[in-house]
Parts: C-alpha cells; sequence; structure tokens
C-alpha cells in the first residue's frame, strides 16, 4: 500500500472516531438533559423546564398562580397591606391583575366585601374578623363554601387626647364606657372630664363588628356614642377634644402624631402597651413614632388582637385560584416582611 494510500486512511479513521465521540457525547447530553449552552453559564434554570428557580420564599416562588385581572375588596383595615404588598405583587407576577373595587351601594369594610364576594362581585375578600355563621350559610346556597386563610396579626388600639392623663384602661372598663356605664374620666382614674366616645358604624366594618362582639359583648352602644365615617375624621375630633376616645385597627392609630394610644388590661393596673416603650412624646412626632409592640400581639399579652383573612370562594374555578394564590403570595418570607412593613404583625 502507497503513503498516500495510508495517509487518507489513517486521516479517515480520526475523523470517525471524533464523529463517534462526538455523537456519544450528544446522546449522552440529550438523555441526562444537560443544555450544553448553560454548562458553563451559572444559569439557575433547571434543565427540563428552563423554569428560574426561586432565591428563597419570594413572590416568584409561589405556583399555581392564574392569569387574569380580578376584582377583590373588603375591610378597610387592610388598607396598608393594599397600599405596601399589592404593588410588590404586581411586579413580581404581572400575570395576576389585581383591582381594588368598592361596594356601590355600601360602606367598604368586611361585612360588604364577603357579601359581595358571595353575590360574584369579587374573586376574594379581605376580612379583619373571621367569617360569621350566616355568611357561611348564604354560600352554601349558592352552591360554594367560605374559606378563610390567615396572613397577618392585628389588633385594636384605643386612642385618646395626647393631654388625657390616665395610665391605662381594663377591656371591662372599655366596654362600660362603650355601653354608658362610665361616663366621666374621674371613674377610671382621670380627671374630671365627661368622656365622648366615637365609634364608626356597625354597618362599616369588621372592626367595629369586632369590637362589638367581643368587647361590648353584643349589646348595643350607648346613646352618647358619636357614630362618624371614618378613622381620620375621627382622630381629628380627638385631638380637638380633650374627654374623646376611639378605637381602629392598630397601625391606623399607633404612628400617629396628634393622639394617644392607651395600655389596655385585662385587671386594673396590669396593662399592656400596644406601642413599643418608651413612647414617642408628642413633640418628637413626626420626627420619630410609636411603634407596634410586636411581641405582645404575637404572644396574646395584648388583650384586642385579631387575625386579619383572605376569604375564598369555594368553587373549583379561577377566582378560587386566584384567592388561594394571594393568600399563598402574603404569606411568604418576602410577603410577611411587607406586611410587617405595613404597620401589621406577621403571622409566621
Amino acid at each position: 500500500m502507497s503513503q498516500k494510500n495510508e495517509t487518507t486512511i489513517l486521516v479517515l479513521s480520526i475523523l470517525i472516531t471524533v464523529g463517534l465521540i462526538a455523537g456519544g457525547f450528544w446522546w449522552f447530553t440529550r438523555k441526562s438533559g444537560v443544555n450544553l449552552n448553560t454548562i458553563n453559564s451559572g444559569s439557575t434554570k433547571t434543565p427540563q423546564t428552563g423554569s428560574e428557580q426561586p432565591s428563597g420564599n419570594t413572590f416568584t416562588s409561589v405556583k399555581d398562580v392564574p392569569t387574569g385581572l380580578f376584582n377583590y375588596g373588603g375591610s378597610t383595615s387592610w388598607a396598608p397591606i393594599r397600599l405596601v404588598v399589592d404593588p410588590a405583587i404586581q411586579a413580581a407576577r404581572p400575570e395576576l391583575r389585581l383591582r381594588y373595587v368598592e361596594p356601590s351601594n355600601a360602606s367598604p369594610g368586611s361585612g360588604t366585601g364577603i357579601q359581595s364576594l358571595i353575590d360574584g362581585q369579587l374573586a376574594f375578600a379581605q376580612s379583619s374578623r373571621p367569617v360569621l355563621d350566616p355568611e357561611l350559610s348564604r354560600a352554601q346556597q349558592r352552591g360554594f363554601s367560605l374559606k378563610q386563610i390567615p396572613v397577618a396579626i392585628d389588633g385594636l388600639a384605643v386612642a385618646v387626647n395626647p393631654n388625657l392623663n390616665i395610665p391605662g384602661l381594663t377591656v371591662e372598663q372599655l366596654k362600660s364606657i362603650y355601653t354608658g356605664k362610665i361616663n366621666n374620666w374621674s371613674q377610671v382614674g382621670g380627671p374630671n372630664i365627661p368622656i365622648k366616645p366615637y365609634s364608626r358604624r356597625i354597618v362599616d366594618g369588621g372592626t367595629v363588628e369586632l369590637f362589638v362582639q367581643d368587647i361590648l359583648g353584643g349589646q348595643a352602644f350607648s346613646s352618647n356614642v358619636e357614630f362618624i365615617s371614618t378613622t381620620t375624621q375621627a382622630l381629628q375630633k380627638l385631638a380637638d377634644s380633650p374627654g374623646s376616645i376611639y378605637y381602629a385597627s392598630a397601625p391606623e392609630v399607633i404612628p400617629q402624631c396628634s393622639i394617644k394610644a392607651l395600655p389596655l388590661g385585662r385587671t386594673q393596673g396590669q396593662y399592656i402597651a400596644p406601642y413599643q416603650e418608651p413612647s414617642v412624646l408628642p413633640s418628637e412626632c413626626p420626627g420619630k413614632r410609636n411603634k407596634l409592640n410586636i411581641e405582645a400581639f404575637q404572644s396574646g399579652k395584648y388583650p384586642i388582637t385579631r387575625n386579619l383573612f383572605v376569604v375564598v370562594k369555594q368553587n373549583g374555578q379561577t377566582e378560587q385560584q386566584a384567592g388561594v394564590a394571594y393568600a399563598n403570595l402574603l404569606l411568604t418570607e418576602q410577603g410577611q416582611q411587607l406586611i410587617t412593613q405595613a404597620g401589621f404583625v406577621k403571622i409566621r
């Protein structure tokens, strides 16, 4: 055999060997799912799905988030959460478009939100009190059930004029003030000033419903209770009147400069402040503001605490999927941090 032929055969042998090696490597990577373009790229994509791996428990880690526009509504106590958390959800999960809707013929609140959910006007509702038995019954009559998912801890704070000199109130004294048995601050260790209690109406939301049920024991408000429309209106009245008193969701009250939040207790003299002590003086506000006593809320030492709920319609439709996804987003580490940023206490 000539040298030329030997050279040709050698080259062909080398080419065949290289081809077999390359083909074997291609077969292996195809079977194992390895992406040759990402072997050395540092990408966090999984081999077979190509989906991004969440870095920690964030909004992007939540599965089964539906695509579409979903109406929601309910509790006014949720307003700070809506302001802080919902834009972050929209930025991270643009497929879940959220639209807050107020009722057309009633004041916004937990009760009207749940009713709108039952009536098919909302995909899910936000509530500052548990779902009531009559609401569960109405839902059953419509052919579905309601599920409440707790996502945050809140409490009711009692606010008075900042110049009122009183160490605190018991829950029983607070009840007696709003049912008319106590009508002067001197009866509870304060100055000789008539008490002027303010409240929103019971139809206005879950905060009032909870107050009537848990604090007043179902009793009616006294005739001297003046009803106002909003917490902002009530706080303005407190700032102008030395004997006034009002209650609302703690994050709406604690940071305010024009009023003072009262410590509360189950027994006289054993009061727990809803704010972190020492309290910030009005002269230091707004440069500094009072913050929630998170430990007391989480432990239950503070006597008036509650959960905030996402209420979901159990009907197997996309609105159920949207409500569950929204709750799951709030229960992520990122969601709980933003809930804390909004002034509430995280539940996990």
